[in-house]
């Protein structure tokens, strides 16, 4: 699977206190439904994907069931925030 710059920029460097809409397969329209369920910052979803326990199923599931993300949108999530952890944690 290739990665978007969006995905590329994400993981290159510390997450701080980006927002969710930082995170590849998260635009405005998905960002917003996040931030109304209270998930604004993107180490908030981090957060949700590590209760899962970096399931990258169950977590598309969940944002499929949270947001009606789409199949793509939600992979690209996962595969970011992944590859995220497996660099910074």
């Amino acid at each position: 699977m290739s990665t978007s710059v969006k995905h590329r920029e994400f993981v290159a460097e510390p997450m701080g206190e980006k927002l969710v809409t930082a995170i590849a397969g998260i635009g405005e329209t998905y960002g917003k439904k996040l931030e109304d369920k209270g998930y604004d910052k993107a180490y908030v979803l981090l957060g949700q994907f590590l209760l899962l326990k970096k399931d990258e199923e169950l977590f598309v599931d969940w944002l499929k069931e949270e947001i009606g993300i789409g199949a793509n949108h939600g992979k690209s999530t996962a595969a970011c925030l992944r590859e995220w952890t497996e660099q910074f944690m």
